[in-house]
């Protein structure tokens, strides 16, 4: 069994190459947000470190999400394609699930909150719990998007025993957790994990994948891996929020004076074309 491991749900891009006895080859790179560019070179690289050719590989891990649209969009296209084209099956695995695992490997006992920056003020989140070493790890919940703040009432509101729990306390990790640190920290009994749980680790992806495969765990049609994304992309939400700005015309709202609103930029809102709006005399209106 030799695995390829592909990871792009956060700013990290990373590539794994494992087998039976574990990861015989790694690379990761973060920042900047090239996952397109990063992806490809990543893949030939790691391949020609660990001696192995496309052909021996028996499938294809990548990591679903939730996180970066484009980045998850790029990784889970990337594992499809390659899968499709030698004919093998793709094991989809969780970001926050990586994230969890990889603090629980770390050493950590008792609960873990996995936290991704969703951007727009807002994060992925699930918890997990492994009170001992050596004990398969419990998802507490489903993964949710949510503001840091109610992510933090949340585990601030727990019963007894929990958020510090018999094992000690919960370990925030992943890059949302670091950004929105102070929120967090300031409950009780969370402490928040340095920048090596920033991201998913790819060699733990591949890690959930072999244990996967090895309990009977099937593989997928690459034409079913969807990525999981919980909110719809930037985009769209852009979009959605300029409808709602529009009059029942679907034209920008007039200010007093009669002219379209300008937007942020102080130019004036587009109108259903995308264009300016023009006055009387053909100009765009100011």
């Amino acid at each position: 069994m030799i695995l390829l491991g592909i990871e792009t749900a956060t700013e990290l891009v990373g590539v794994c190459v494992a087998d039976a006895a574990g990861s015989r080859a790694g690379v990761w790179a973060t920042g900047r947000r090239r996952h397109a560019e990063t992806l490809a070179p990543a893949v030939a690289f790691v391949l020609d470190q660990a001696g192995v050719a496309l052909s021996e590989l028996t499938a294809v891990a990548v990591d679903v999400g939730p996180g970066l649209f484009t980045g998850l969009r790029v990784g889970v296209t990337t594992a499809k394609g390659l899968a499709q084209g030698l004919g093998i099956g793709v094991v989809g695995i969780g970001s926050l699930e990586v994230l969890a695992r990889a603090a629980f490997d770390a050493g950590h006992e008792g609960t873990a909150v996995a936290v991704v920056d969703a951007r727009r003020g807002e994060v992925f989140a699930a918890r997990y719990r492994r009170p001992h070493d050596g004990e398969p790890m419990e998802l507490l919940g489903p993964p949710r998007v949510l503001r840091p703040e109610d992510l933090a009432a949340e585990l601030a509101a727990e019963p007894a025993g929990e958020p510090a729990g018999p094992s000690g306390p919960v370990l925030a990790i992943g890059d949302g957790a670091l950004r929105y640190r102070d929120t967090l920290r300031a409950v009780r009994g969370v402490v928040v994990a340095g920048p090596s749980l920033a991201a998913p680790p790819p060699q733990v992806l591949v890690t959930l994948a072999s244990e996967h495969l090895a309990a009977g765990g099937p593989v997928e049609d690459p034409a079913l891996v969807v990525p999981e994304y919980l909110r719809g992309p930037d985009t769209r939400i852009n979009w959605q929020q300029r409808t709602a700005r529009a009059g029942p015309d679907g034209r920008p709202r007039a200010g007093p004076d009669g002219r379209p609103r300008a937007g942020p930029d102080g130019r004036p809102r587009a109108g259903p074309d995308g264009r300016p709006r023009a006055g009387p005399d053909g100009r765009p209106r100011r």
